[in-house]
Order: C-alpha cells, then sequence, then structure tokens
C-alpha cells in the first residue's frame, strides 16, 4: 500500500469528519423535529417511537458485519457504498410524506449510517500510522463526532425555524456529496487478509431478538400485553436468544464470544455502557417532547434547553482522563453511573416541585461525559489487542442494543402514566384501549379530545398528565441505572478470574 501524502491523509481525515458530522446529526437532531412531524405527516406516537427506534435497530443489525465485509472487501470500499447510501436514505427521509414511509426510510438510514461509523473508524486505524499522527485523528474525529451530538438539537431547532423539517434529512445529501468527492481521492484502500468469515447465523438471531422484544414492548399496549400475539412475539424473541446463544458458543469466530464476560474489567465496563443507554441517551428523544408540550417552549428554545443535556458530555472527557489515571475507571465508571441517576432523581424532583429539569439534566450530562471516555478504553484495553475488534463491538452492540431496548421501555412507561392518571380523573370511562389512545396523543403533543375537554381544563389536565408520566419516566431511568452501577461496583470490585484476559495496570 503506498504511504498517503500529508495532503491526502488531511482530506481523508476532513472526508472522516464530516462522515462522522452526520453520524452525530443524525442521532441527536431529529428528537427535536418529533413534534412537528406528529402534526405534519400525521404520526402517532407509536410510530413516532419507531422514527428513532429504526435507525438504531438497523445500526445494530449492520455493526458486526460492517467491520468483516470492510476487512475482506475494502474499507474504502465499504466507507464509499455506505456514504452514497446514506445521501439517498435522508434524500428519501427529506421527502417522505407518511410515517410507514419516514420509518422505512429511517432503517435505511440506520443500515448505512452504521455501516459509515464502522468504516470510518476502521479507516483512521489503516490510513494514519500509530502514535500521534492517529491519535490527533481519532481525536478530531472524537472532538467532530461529539460535536454533532451535543449541538444537534439546536441545529436541528434551527433548520426547522428557517426552513422546513425536510431539511434536517436533506441537508445530510449535500455533505454526503461533499465527503464522497474528498473520500474518493484521498483515502487508501485497504484490507484484511486474514478477515474471518461472516457470522450470519449470529447476526440474524441477534437482530429478530432485539426487534421482537422491542416490538413487544411499543405495540404491546394496543395489542394487550397478555395478548395471544403479544405473546408469541415474546416466545418469538426467546427462540432466537436461544439459537443466538447456541450458535455463538459453536462458531469458529463468533461476534460475542462469551468467554470474555470472565474478564471483570470488561463486563463492568460493559455494564457502563449499557447503564448509560439504559437512561441518558434514550431519555433524549423524549425531553423535546417535554419541553414543547409540557413546558411550551418553541423548537429553538427547547433545542438550547437540551445544551445543558448534551453539551458537559464534551467538556468533561479530559477531566475524565485524569480522573481515570488518578483513581481508576473501576471507581470511575460506577461513580459515574451513579450520578447519571443522581441527575434523573433532581429531574424528577424538577417536575415535580415547579423548579425544572434544567439542573438535574445538568448534573446526568456531567456525569455522562465522566462515564463515556473510561468505558470505551477499558472495553477496549481490557482484553488482549488481538480481540480489540470483537471487545468494540460488543460495546457498541450492548449500547444500541440498550437504547432501542429503552427507547421502547420510556415510552411505553410515559404513556401509561398518562393513560393511568386520566383514568383516575373520569372513572366513569373505564375504556382502558379509548384511553390508550388519548394517552399516545397526549404524549405526542396533543391535547384532549372534544369530549373529554369539555369536562375539564383540556391544557391543565394534559401537562400534569404529562408531568406524570414524566415523573415515572425519571424514576425508572434513575433506578435502572442505580442498579446497573451498583451491579458494576460488585462486578469491578472481585477477583479475576481469568488472567490470560487481565486488564492492563492503569498508569
Amino acid at each position: 500500500m503506498a504511504v498517503p501524502s500529508n495532503t491526502q491523509n488531511r482530506l481523508a481525515l476532513t472526508a472522516v469528519c464530516l462522515a462522522a458530522l452526520m453520524s452525530g446529526l443524525e442521532i441527536s437532531s431529529v428528537p427535536v423535529i418529533l413534534p412537528v412531524l406528529e402534526k405534519q405527516i400525521g404520526a402517532n406516537f407509536t410510530q413516532l417511537q419507531w422514527v428513532m427506534n429504526a435507525y438504531t435497530l438497523a445500526c445494530t443489525t449492520v455493526l458486526m458485519a460492517t467491520g468483516t465485509l470492510a476487512d475482506r472487501f475494502g474499507r474504502r470500499r465499504l466507507f464509499i457504498i455506505s456514504i452514497i447510501a446514506f445521501g439517498l436514505t435522508s434524500l428519501l427521509c427529506g421527502i417522505s410524506t407518511t410515517a410507514p414511509m419516514m420509518i422505512v426510510g429511517r432503517f435505511l438510514q440506520g443500515i448505512s449510517g452504521g455501516a459509515m461509523l464502522i468504516c470510518l473508524i476502521a479507516i483512521l486505524s489503516s490510513q494514519f500510522a500509530p502514535g500521534n499522527a492517529r491519535n490527533r485523528a481519532f481525536t478530531a474525529w472524537g472532538m467532530v463526532f461529539g460535536f454533532g451530538l451535543g449541538f444537534g438539537p439546536l441545529i436541528g431547532g434551527i433548520i426547522v425555524t428557517i426552513a422546513s423539517w425536510q431539511w434536517v434529512f436533506l441537508v445530510h445529501v449535500f455533505i454526503a456529496l461533499i465527503t464522497l468527492i474528498l473520500a474518493a481521492k484521498n483515502v487508501v484502500e485497504s484490507r484484511d487478509p486474514q478477515a474471518h468469515a461472516l457470522d450470519i447465523g449470529g447476526m440474524i438471531t441477534l437482530s429478530l431478538t432485539v426487534l421482537a422484544v422491542t416490538f413487544y414492548i411499543t405495540q404491546g399496549g394496543e395489542m394487550g400485553y397478555a395478548s395471544t400475539q403479544a405473546l408469541g412475539i415474546l416466545v418469538l424473541a426467546a427462540v432466537c436468544a436461544t439459537l443466538f446463544i447456541f450458535i455463538e458458543r459453536r462458531h469458529v469466530h463468533p461476534m460475542f464470544d462469551f468467554s470474555v464476560f470472565r474478564n471483570r474489567p470488561f463486563l463492568g465496563a460493559l455494564l457502563g455502557s449499557a447503564g448509560m443507554n439504559f437512561s441518558f441517551w434514550p431519555l433524549m428523544i423524549y425531553l423535546p417532547l417535554y419541553y414543547q408540550s409540557a413546558v411550551g417552549t418553541d423548537i429553538i428554545a427547547s433545542g438550547l434547553s437540551l445544551l445543558a443535556y448534551t453539551l458537559p458530555t464534551l467538556l468533561m472527557p479530559p477531566l475524565a482522563a485524569r480522573w481515570v489515571n488518578q483513581f481508576g475507571a473501576a471507581k470511575i465508571i460506577p461513580l459515574g453511573l451513579l450520578g447519571i441517576g443522581g441527575g434523573f432523581l433532581l429531574m424528577r424532583y424538577g417536575i415535580n416541585h415547579s423548579v425544572g429539569i434544567l439542573p438535574g439534566a445538568l448534573m446526568a450530562g456531567i456525569a455522562l461525559g465522566l462515564t463515556n471516555t473510561p468505558v470505551t478504553h477499558t472495553t477496549t484495553g481490557s482484553l488482549p489487542a488481538s480481540r480489540a475488534g470483537m471487545a468494540s463491538g460488543m460495546d457498541m452492540s450492548a449500547r444500541l442494543i440498550t437504547l432501542a431496548i429503552n427507547i421502547a421501555l420510556m415510552g411505553t412507561i410515559l404513556v401509561t402514566s398518562i393513560r393511568n392518571r386520566l383514568m383516575a380523573q373520569f372513572p366513569s370511562i373505564p375504556d382502558a384501549h379509548y384511553w390508550q389512545s388519548v394517552a399516545e396523543g397526549i404524549a405526542a403533543g396533543k391535547n384532549l379530545p372534544p369530549e373529554i375537554a369539555t369536562l375539564a381544563h383540556s391544557s391543565a389536565l394534559a401537562a400534569e398528565a404529562l408531568n406524570s408520566g414524566f415523573s415515572n419516566v425519571m424514576l425508572y431511568g434513575a433506578l435502572g441505572v442505580g442498579l446497573l452501577a451498583l451491579a458494576s461496583h460488585r462486578i469491578f470490585s472481585g477477583r479475576q478470574r481469568s488472567p490470560d484476559c487481565a486488564m492492563p495496570t492503569e498508569q
């Protein structure tokens, strides 16, 4: 492979950073426009959940396959294909006129976005020499990706205000075109002649398991959680999960090597990955709905308010790195998770006592910023270098799977809490299915239907029910991440049973 020039490397890094910017923006800018989608394309609350979850589930589906395909057929080639696909699927999302069309577009966009993200990481590792050059490249990529995540809500709000919601997606068509030109001319092709065969069985069974569980949670309120159809979906999830474990234990090169769970630092950090995506990131999907529906802020004010939640995640990693060197990841990761839980409890207090959620959001963001970098370094650094790719894949899978399931769970808790509050207010109307529909409407930003509004102060009751729902969501998030923090601490504190997988000593 020819050694690329400095100019080539700079332009290749620019292409990678533009791809990272698109990835970050597409994750965090879309939640802000969900209330707009509800009004303009008629999406109900369940469909809004799928607009977000379709992207996450698609990313999970291609995550482990992309690395193997890129190693075998060329990282540059697959990167270019994924950029083209991301631009085209962004166009599809931007011209969507119905919720089902948007959901299909988001799923296809998630496939291309997940592939693009994995390829760009592989390109950074192959094009830049180990040492300062590679460290600078990864730092630049991380900063741009973090910028997209952190400022995405505000950027999305600004785009909707000065143009329309369609441009939140259409802007990626133009960024993808620039990225494609830069990548085609400057990214150097690389392959791994030792690339392993795809674990197709593991990929399919894991994807079906997560999809079935998410579908059960999201659609259960409409189907009835104990209905024959819903229970059949649960049985499908259990069968697929069992097959996944069976396949992985017998595959020569599995996606998930379960033996690494004996490595306590790796498992403790993996629980940290799950903890961050159990509470912090899924709540980001619903915070714009809270600000715009319960608080009554406009879309720009919602984006600005969300900066308190996202901006600390960009500012805290340098301090996290210093603290890890001083105290060790085994202390920082569980404490960071507890900090996220404390932020959720503080947000819940703010909702119930008219203080507002800003202080709790700030605390949760700071704690997330302290947790993320130690988690990433520990999952990849606690296993031998030969297993770094698998460790990274398992880390990302844990994040995305937990995110997908908890987007669904938080939505279910929100709608169920609103429904129960309304049914308690109107005991003379005991129809649970009717109230389920009304609750989904309120969660998506609607007011009470006319036949109910005449019996109560419509806007006040809807806001009260929304606050009750979000209060329970915050409690769920706090308890979940708190339990994972305790589990992570217990695992980190135990004795290492697998010396061949021991974590390198921290300096």
